[in-house]
Order: C-alpha cells, then structure tokens, then sequence
C-alpha cells in the first residue's frame, strides 16, 4: 500500500521529528516500503548549512542517523529554493511526486497563539497534494 514513504526535514528542529520518524518507520515495516527524508534549504547561506551542496550533505547524515537507530535503510533528498518561506508547501509536493512517494510522514507542533497569524504546513500540505498525508502532533 505504501512503497515510497516521504517524511519533510527541518534540519533546524531534527530533534522534534521523532514522532514522526517513528511513525514513518512504522508504516515502512508494516508495508516493506522505503523512506526517503526530504529537506528543503534556501539558495543562500542559512543557519544549518553555508550552500545547498553542505545542506544535502547533512540530510544525508541525518537520514543514515536515524536509518540505524530504526534499522532501516533511509534515503534523503535535499531541494534548493529561491524562498523556502514562500514556497515550501509546492516544493514539498513537487519532490514528493519527483521520489515516487505515495504517503507523506509530516511532523506537526501544538499550535500557539502566532499560529494564528501563519499557516500550518502540514495542513496545507494535507489539502493540496494528491497522495496520502498523515500529520503528526
């Protein structure tokens, strides 16, 4: 039912996927289906990486971190954009059609009262991509 199973990174909150990275791990197991980490970073220097080439080489660190700590093979796919700000839900949507996924592992967050004022990826992510998504508080 779930071959390709795409769980969007943050590398700047990886310690608040674990939910969602379980979950994932979970369904691949249930399914024999592959996970692949997809992180989106900006075209220019940001906090976690100086360019897209060091940014896409630690995904895939954390993909092989987290691979061995499910006992599971995790691929990783890093995507520059112009403006991840503006354009992360398409972009995750595009890669999640680019790696053949067909269920996204999305980690949410309890909302708070700035919440409000921005919208919640998950659940925009959610209304618009045309596989499966399961988002996880």
């Amino acid at each position: 039912m779930f071959n390709k199973i795409m769980v969007p990174v943050d590398l700047e909150h990886g310690d608040t996927l674990g939910k969602a990275i379980s979950a994932a791990a979970d369904l691949a197991r249930a399914y024999n289906g592959q996970i692949v980490f997809v992180g989106v970073t900006a075209e220019s220097p940001t906090p976690v990486a100086h360019n897209p080439t060091e940014y896409a080489e630690k995904l895939a660190v954390f993909a092989k971190t987290k691979g061995s700590e499910q006992g599971l093979n995790i691929e990783s796919k890093a995507v520059a954009s112009h403006d991840p700000t503006i354009d992360l839900d398409k972009t995750l949507i595009k890669a999640a059609a680019e790696v053949g996924a067909d269920v996204i592992v999305i980690a949410s967050h309890v909302p708070h009262f700035a919440d409000l004022l921005t919208h919640a990826h998950g659940g925009s992510i959610a209304a618009h991509a045309p596989i499966s998504v399961f988002v996880i508080r």
